[in-house]
This record gives C-alpha cells, sequence and structure tokens, in this order.
C-alpha cells in the first residue's frame, strides 16, 4: 500500500562557508528538523554559508516509487542520495518532492541537503535550513498524483454538491472510492467508481455527492468534515492508497460594492499581516507557537491573516482551518526583478510557475483559504509578459 511517513528524525547538521563543494569531511553533529540555523548565531543572522543536512537510513529496495517531500528548505537547495545529485528547488517557501527511487540501494542509504544562504536575499527575516517538515514517500505505479485530489462544495436549492476531481496514475483497472466523516467520525456519505484501463494511463477522474444539511464552516464555529480518497485494486481486490483531509462547507462572495459576505453574512476582515518567522524561535515551524500566535490575535479581535510575503507551511492552514481564521496568502515579494541582491529574483523567470503549481494545488481545499493573492497577479502577470489584453483571474 502507498505511504506516506514523516521523516524529521535523524538528521545532523554541518555548516561551511559559500566555496565549499565536498561535504565527506564535515564535522556533523544531530539536530531536530524543522530546523533554522541562523537563528542560533543572533549576532551574525544573515551569515553567508551554506547548510549541509544529512541522514542515512536503512531501506529495503521494492518494485515501488519512493519520493522524498519537503515542506519547505530557505532557500537555493540540491538535495543528494548516496552521492548523486537528484534534483533541486530555489525558492525557500513552496512544497516539493524528488523521485529518489533510482539512486536508492538495498542497505543503508544517505541523503544530503546542500542549501545555499547568501545575503542580503529578502527584506525580512528569512532563517535558513529546512525549516518545516520532511516526509518519505512510497508507491506503485497506480497511484493519485500528489496534492491531485480537488474539492468544491457549493450550496444548492436543497443542500451542497461536492464535487471532486481526482488526478490518477494507473496501469490496470482500479475503483476509486470518496467517504465524507462528521466530526463524530461517522460516515456520512460515499461515491464510489471503477477504472478501467487497458494500459498505462494519466487521466482525471470526476465524481460528486450531495449532502443535504453539513454544519457550516465559519470563523465563528469552524466545523470541519473528513474526507477519505481509497485507491483499491480490482484484481486482486487490495487497498493500493488512502488518503485523508479535511474539508468546510461555506460560500464566500466578493463583491466590489458590497464588500465580503462569508456564509450569506456581510462581514470585514479584521487582519494583520503575519511572516512566517516566530520571532525569537526563528523560522522553523513550531505548531505550538504557532497555535498560541493565533489565538494571541483571535483574542485581539482578528479574523482573517495576510501572509507575509510567500506561501506558509500546511501545518499553519490546518491551523487557520480549525481555528476559523480566513488566510489571504500570498507567494512571492519580488518578480523578475530583485528588491536585494541575492533573493528569488533571480530565479523567478524559470522557477515561478512551478512555485505558483506547487502552492495552489497544496493549498486549494482548506476552508481557510479564501483568496492567493499572488496567483491572480502572477497570472496577470504572465499574460501582460504574453502579450494578452485579457486581464481576468480565476
Amino acid at each position: 500500500m502507498n505511504k506516506k511517513i514523516r521523516f524529521n528524525d535523524g538528521w545532523e547538521f554541518a555548516k561551511s562557508g559559500l566555496e565549499k563543494e565536498d561535504y565527506s569531511d564535515l564535522s556533523y553533529e544531530a539536530v531536530d528538523i524543522p530546523h533554522d540555523w541562523q537563528i542560533y548565531n543572533t549576532l551574525d543572522l544573515y551569515e553567508n554559508s551554506i547548510g549541509w543536512y544529512r541522514k542515512r537510513f536503512v531501506y529495503n529496495k521494492k518494485a515501488e516509487q519512493v519520493l522524498l517531500c519537503f515542506g519547505g528548505v530557505y532557500m537555493d537547495s540540491t538535495v543528494y542520495v548516496n552521492q548523486s545529485a537528484v534534483g533541486e528547488w530555489k525558492y525557500g517557501y513552496s512544497s516539493f518532492e524528488h523521485d529518489v527511487t533510482d539512486q536508492l540501494i538495498d542497505g543503508e542509504n544517505e541523503i544530503v541537503v546542500k542549501v545555499i544562504f547568501q545575503t542580503p536575499n529578502s527584506r525580512w527575516y528569512p532563517g535558513a535550513g529546512i525549516n518545516r517538515d520532511v516526509w518519505l514517500k512510497t508507491r506503485g505505479n497506480n497511484h493519485i498524483v500528489t496534492d491531485g485530489i480537488y474539492i468544491t462544495t457549493s450550496r444548492q436549492e436543497n443542500g451542497w454538491l461536492v464535487e471532486i476531481e481526482t488526478e490518477l496514475n494507473i496501469e490496470e483497472d482500479v475503483q476509486l472510492t470518496h467517504r465524507l466523516f462528521d466530526s463524530d467520525d461517522q460516515e456520512i456519505c460515499l461515491t464510489t467508481e471503477t477504472i478501467s484501463v487497458g494500459e498505462f494511463s494519466v487521466l482525471t477522474n470526476q465524481q460528486s455527492m450531495f449532502i443535504e444539511s453539513p454544519k457550516q464552516w465559519d470563523i465563528e464555529s469552524p466545523n470541519l468534515y473528513s474526507f477519505r480518497s481509497e485507491l483499491i485494486g480490482v484484481k486482486p481486490s487490495e487497498k493500493m492508497e488512502s488518503i485523508v483531509q479535511r474539508i468546510g462547507f461555506r460560500t464566500i462572495k466578493l463583491d466590489p460594492n458590497e464588500g465580503l459576505f462569508l456564509n450569506g453574512r456581510k462581514m470585514k476582515l479584521n487582519g494583520t499581516c503575519e511572516h512566517h518567522d516566530l520571532g525569537a524561535l526563528g523560522a522553523a515551524f513550531n505548531r505550538t507557537a504557532q497555535k498560541r500566535r493565533f489565538e494571541l490575535l483571535k483574542e485581539m479581535g482578528v479574523n482573517a491573516v495576510r501572509t507575509a510575503h510567500n506561501m506558509p507551511a500546511k501545518e499553519w492552514m490546518d491551523l487557520a482551518d480549525e481555528m476559523g481564521l480566513l488566510i489571504v496568502t500570498e507567494a512571492f515579494d519580488m518578480w523578475e526583478r530583485t528588491k536585494t541582491t541575492y533573493d528569488y529574483g533571480r530565479f523567478f523567470s524559470e522557477w515561478a510557475a512551478a512555485d505558483v503549481k506547487s502552492w495552489v494545488k497544496r493549498d486549494r481545499n482548506h476552508p481557510s483559504y479564501s483568496c492567493g493573492a499572488s496567483a491572480m497577479k502572477f497570472t496577470i502577470h504572465m499574460q501582460v509578459k504574453e502579450g494578452k489584453k485579457s486581464r481576468e483571474c480565476s
């Protein structure tokens, strides 16, 4: 069965100057992931350096795909498996994954993540390192594409329509089932479909379900439902994959004359702008600290947060779902022109589309996700760049 496990334990860290190319002779020490190496020296928070992360683990190689998934690495990272480079990622705030199947061997394996920090690279304190969770994902040729489930809810006359669009890679007949559970873990709805293929296929499956009277998600009562998607083989009947995420039922309307309506109720956004770091704790994501920050903001009367100026950790969005905060997310502070010497503007033209895709697909099912400001700006930017007149975004 396809699996995804947290891979934060057992990492070691070493730091070197920018000129260092060989990581074999470094002196490593154990660290906790998520990790921000810059916060440890408050007298030099913007030191030019390379951070090297190493993890050794035993793996029994099977006929499956293996992917390393990173919630965020700040910034300009390269991943090596058994001394072979498997991929790089430039931005420090977007999630990404690398297929490491071909580089793994039976027995002990070594992962090294190289992170280059050159300053100035931001207008705020960015931190440096693997500052969000790491995951190891194993899957067969039959699988649901990463972040490939798109769930939309819309109010109808007699209830709510839930539409599910699922991206699949399959090479045999499978059954795709979606189940909805309430807060007491009671199943309240199910939809299923058998998908027949003659050979390997990349396809999109569409299903729907109807819910008569769900509890709505709101800033004062953030009701959440568990949505479980299962991929099951037909012959033989075996569970291939199970993905659980949370959804909420709510309507959002933005009217240029009347303002914002949540579930038909006019409201004002009492918002703040929040950077991704946690003050003296640094930029390594800490769920307890972030929850405390949200609690303090809500006590002040805040009902909305704008991420400044980047996509947040996925766990940030999970907390907003649970606590009833509307989130306006951004992706970029700089575009094709840099604001500081070594910022993301160096990589924007080549990498922005991949970052926007990662960001939008990852967060699109969160009920707290009210707007993706940079996604709209990016769409307009690309249309103007390509000479198109249309300025409409969706």
